[in-house]
């Protein structure tokens, strides 16, 4: 898996091209592409790694992002007499069952582990994309070791980099455009 600030990354870097959204947008956003990873936990509870509820399997599914994005969509409600604009519910699914299901699309660009249960409850199998650039993060102390320096240096560039361009590019917009920001 990309370490799990870069899903973060990726998703408030998109999320620049939405205008002038209330704070806990943000927090949605950042914990809807964080949240798969929850599934780490499984490994306590003596659930294998290729398990449906192993890591990269339900929580990385097309079908959990779904679930999720319904949720956040619906604690989303616009606040009656707010400044901010209300996106509409739709648009709000569709962006956070996206970013949540970034979540297992980057992961399936890694060099490591298993595959991602892209179609879980429905099918066990797991997908990786053919080119594989990132390097996969060690899972707890091992992220503080020369391997997971490598995989930071790996982030920058695939992850990172591109995530910044996207940014500005959504900032220069709102600037050439005029649009103020909250």
């Amino acid at each position: 898996m990309p370490t799990i600030l870069s899903h973060a990354i990726v998703a408030t870097a998109a999320a620049q091209w939405w205008r002038r959204m209330p704070p806990r947008f943000w927090v949605w956003t950042i914990g809807c592409a964080m949240l798969p990873d929850a599934d780490v936990i499984s490994f306590a509870f003596g659930i294998r790694y290729e398990d449906m509820f192993g890591h990269r399997g339900f929580t990385h599914s097309f079908f959990f992002a779904v679930l999720v994005g319904g949720v956040a969509a619906f604690q989303m409600r616009s606040d009656p007499g707010s400044p901010i604009p209300d996106p509409g519910r739709l648009r709000l699914f569709v962006w956070f069952t996206a970013v949540t299901a970034s979540h297992g699309l980057l992961d399936a660009f890694t060099n490591g582990g298993r595959g991602i249960a892209f179609f879980a409850p429905f099918s066990d199998h797991r997908y990786f994309f053919p080119w594989r650039p990132i390097q996969v993060s060690p899972i707890g102390v091992g992220f503080f070791s020369p391997r997971g320096l490598r995989v930071l240096a790996s982030e920058s560039v695939w992850i990172w980099l591109p995530s910044a361009i996207m940014a500005t590019s959504a900032r220069i917009s709102t600037f050439l455009n005029g649009e103020p920001r909250s």
